[in-house]
C-alpha cells in the first residue's frame, strides 16, 4: 500500500498533465436570451393624483401619491396597467406671501410601481396660486398700513391627471410564440392639383 500512495504521489508532481486529465471539465451554460421587445423610452404614462397639493401645506422633498390612469401598451399587449401605483416629489415650493404674492410650487414624477419594480418615470409641473398684486398696490396707495393682502395658495387638485413618460426603455418578455402587431400606417390622400 505505501509503494501504491508513493508512486501516486510521484506521478502527481512529475507529470501534473495525468493529474489534470482526472479534473472534471467546466460546463458552459447557455446566457438567458434578451427580451426582444421593450417598451421604448419617452413612451406617455397618464397618471391622476391621490390628493390635492398645496402650496401651503407641502414641503420641498416631500412625495405624494398618483394613480395610473390608463393602460400603458406594447402593441396588443398591457405593460403598465391602470391603476398601478406611481410617485412624485414636490421639487420647490413658496407660500403666499404679503402685498399679494401667490405660493408656488413645482412637482416632478418619480416612477411607477410595477410588482415591486420601480419603472422611472418624468415630467415636470408648475403651479402659481392667483395673486393680488393689484389690490395690494392699492391697499398701500391708500393709506392702509395696517392692511395686509395676500395672494393664494399654489394647489393641484385631487385627481388632476398628468401626463409623463417613461425614463428609459423596459424590456418586455412576451408569451411563447407572441407576436407584436404594427399598428396599420393609413396612406394619405393624394393632394389635388388646380390649375
Amino acid at each position: 500500500m505505501r509503494i501504491y500512495l508513493a508512486t501516486v504521489i510521484a506521478v502527481t508532481f512529475c507529470c501534473p498533465g495525468v493529474a489534470d486529465a482526472q479534473e472534471v471539465p467546466v460546463v458552459a451554460l447557455a446566457r438567458p436570451a434578451a427580451p426582444e421587445h421593450a417598451l421604448a423610452s419617452g413612451t406617455e404614462v397618464f397618471v391622476k393624483l391621490n390628493q390635492e397639493l398645496s402650496s401651503k401645506r407641502v414641503k420641498e422633498g416631500e412625495m405624494f401619491g398618483l394613480t395610473v390612469s390608463n393602460d400603458v401598451m406594447l402593441g396588443q399587449y398591457v405593460v403598465i396597467p391602470k391603476g398601478s401605483l406611481a410617485m412624485g416629489e414636490v421639487t420647490w415650493r413658496t407660500g403666499r406671501a404679503v402685498f399679494g404674492k401667490s405660493g408656488k410650487m413645482e412637482i416632478e414624477l418619480r416612477y411607477v410601481d410595477l410588482n415591486g419594480r420601480r419603472i422611472p418615470i418624468n415630467g415636470k409641473f408648475r403651479q402659481e396660486g392667483e395673486g393680488s398684486t393689484v389690490a395690494a398696490v392699492g391697499a398701500v396707495v391708500l393709506a392702509a398700513p395696517l392692511l395686509f393682502i395676500t395672494g393664494k395658495s399654489a394647489r393641484i387638485p385631487e385627481g388632476r391627471e398628468l401626463k409623463g413618460y417613461t425614463s428609459e426603455a423596459i424590456p418586455v418578455a412576451l408569451p411563447a410564440g407572441a407576436t407584436i402587431e404594427a399598428a396599420p400606417v393609413q396612406a394619405s390622400a393624394p393632394a389635388s392639383s388646380t390649375p
